[in-house]
């Protein structure tokens, strides 16, 4: 089952004050839906230091959702930018006539299964204006986010489907919509936000060898580059050995330049947190159906920096 009765009950998931996630851990997640040894799910886990400095330690690898879970068990404390969505947009949870509790909402959503629950999303679809046909949550204008709605290209939907049990069963707090252990804090992010406050539209990577071209790895470069030297919005600075920063840029795929990024962005949500944001951040006035991507600003929609 995804959530007890007494879980769905529970009060947003405020941090508490004193919680172990203070200890500065941090966690990126590049996740998938269909993991496997060719496309694990990749996990960077990284240290927040004074200053705005995130130091790197290490790259782990998933090939399944157990090895991904038991990965998610195994540390006492940490705060994690996760690469999926955490909620449905409003529009559609309502025209579906699901619950608007995001306990029961998520509860509802994965007692169907994909096949079912794509039939669903093309009959709303098939109901809409062409250049419309998608509903979207308000972070994704804000984040310039696919819907989380999507099936395909990417396939958001089955990354919720098959990412928010996982996370619940793991026992983590969903920052601003499910309490779990206060000291294991979730947060969704999205790594296209940031890699494009570093290099503005261009295409950093792909998973077709024919796509996996001398400009795209220049441009995960200087996404690496923007990040050590704190280019970006976000003011933080990553540290990496010349061995990460290799892995980074050469990887065509891009899965752990992603888990970087996402760990950065869960570095600005415990930045926040330091601050005294209970949420890390995450907007007060947030859906708390919909949920919201860390470090996305309201009201405004990603600003490029000139490409390096």
């Amino acid at each position: 089952m995804l959530l007890t009765p007494s879980a769905a009950k529970r009060p947003v998931a405020h941090a508490s004050p004193h919680s172990g996630a203070d200890s500065g851990v941090l966690l990126g997640v590049d996740f998938t839906s269909r993991p496997t040894a060719r496309k694990p799910i990749v996990m960077a886990w990284a240290h927040y230091k004074s200053g705005g400095v995130v130091v790197l330690e290490r790259l782990t690898r998933a090939r399944d959702f157990d090895a991904f879970e038991r990965e998610l068990c195994a540390h006492e404390a940490y705060v994690g930018g996760f690469d999926l969505p955490f909620g449905l947009p409003r529009e559609l949870v309502q025209e579906l006539g699901w619950p608007t509790d995001w306990g029961a909402c998520m509860k509802t959503f994965v007692s169907h299964s994909r096949p079912e629950l794509r039939a669903l999303f093309m009959a709303f679809c098939a109901k809409r204006a062409v250049g419309s046909k998608f509903a979207h949550r308000a972070t994704d204008f804000c984040a310039d986010s696919s819907s989380s709605m999507k099936w395909v290209n990417p396939p958001v939907a089955y990354m919720m489907h098959a990412g928010v049990p996982i996370l619940l069963r793991a026992g983590l707090s969903l920052v601003g919509l499910h309490s779990g252990d206060p000291q294991r804090l979730a947060l969704e992010a999205y790594p296209g936000l940031l890699a494009k406050e570093a290099i503005g539209s261009r295409s950093y990577k792909s998973d077709e060898r024919a796509k996996q071209t001398p400009e795209r790895l220049i441009a995960r470069k200087d996404i690496v580059h923007a990040l050590e030297l704190g280019l970006t919005r976000l003011k933080l600075r990553i540290k990496l050995t010349h061995a990460q920063r290799e892995e980074l840029i050469e990887e065509p795929q891009g899965d752990a330049l992603d888990a970087v990024l996402c760990a950065v962005q869960a570095a600005w949500g415990h930045e926040a947190r330091l601050k005294g944001s209970a949420l890390l951040g995450l907007p007060n006035n947030m859906d708390a159906l919909e949920g919201w991507i860390v470090s996305a600003m309201p009201g405004q929609k990603p600003r490029a920096n000139t490409p390096l």
